[in-house]
């Protein structure tokens, strides 16, 4: 995802998560750059396109990626949210395989 994919709903949440009150473009752009940035590790992570939108793992973890990565903390995301990561790789996994034998018993 480029930063300039990223809704101002999105962008909005986030803030919202990391209690940032203030508007101010420096801030909104180098969230929309974190933001990139977590979405495309995640995907990397989940092996498609994930879906931010909606309430789940992929949302989460990429609200903590910016906050990991904004407070220069991003060295240790990974090591602390890897059980949810695996279980967002899982989740996808289990879906995937329900949807393929759906198609194949129709």
């Amino acid at each position: 995802m480029r930063r300039s994919d990223i809704s101002d709903e999105i962008l909005a949440d986030v803030k919202n998560h990391l209690n940032i009150t203030w508007d101010d473009s420096a801030t909104d752009d180098k969230l929309r750059g974190l933001i990139a940035a977590a979405t495309v590790y995640l995907d990397g992570k989940g092996g498609t396109a994930l879906d931010y939108d909606a309430d789940g793992l992929p949302r989460m973890l990429m609200m903590e990626f910016v906050r990991y990565a904004r407070d220069e903390a991003l060295d240790v995301f990974e090591n602390n949210y890897m059980t949810l990561i695996l279980a967002m790789q899982n989740e996808r996994a289990v879906n995937a395989y329900v949807e393929s034998t759906q198609q194949t018993e129709a």
